[in-house]
């Protein structure tokens, strides 16, 4: 953490938060936020931050996998069914990640 304030950096990972938000209207935020996840974990490791930042790329890559799975499966109508649960999935994980930084707590692994 050199450098850097704590506020500097849970606003960071609010931003990664934000961009996730805003992927269901553009549909890049969450690569934005991956990229700084990645950039910038260094610099978070050690504090509360690396725990919404393990989550919000776990969230990234969970929901990539996920997405690849119910478009595949579009065809058979399950994955209609894998989208929607994983639109659910993808969104209860920003309002906890979220809600956990408000509160200043980390994440449980």
């Amino acid at each position: 953490m050199v450098g850097h304030s704590q506020s500097t950096l849970s606003n960071l990972t609010l931003v990664v938060y934000v961009l996730q938000a805003v992927t269901f209207f553009t549909g890049i935020g969450a690569i934005i936020g991956l990229i700084i996840n990645y950039l910038k974990r260094e610099e978070v490791r050690g504090t509360i931050y690396d725990s919404h930042f393990h989550w919000q790329i776990r969230t990234f890559w969970g929901a990539l996998l996920g997405g690849a799975i119910g478009w595949i499966s579009a065809s058979l109508l399950v994955g209609f069914v894998i989208l929607f649960l994983l639109f659910l999935w993808y969104l209860y994980r920003i309002i906890k990640g979220f809600l956990y930084l408000n509160e200043g707590k980390p994440l449980p692994q």
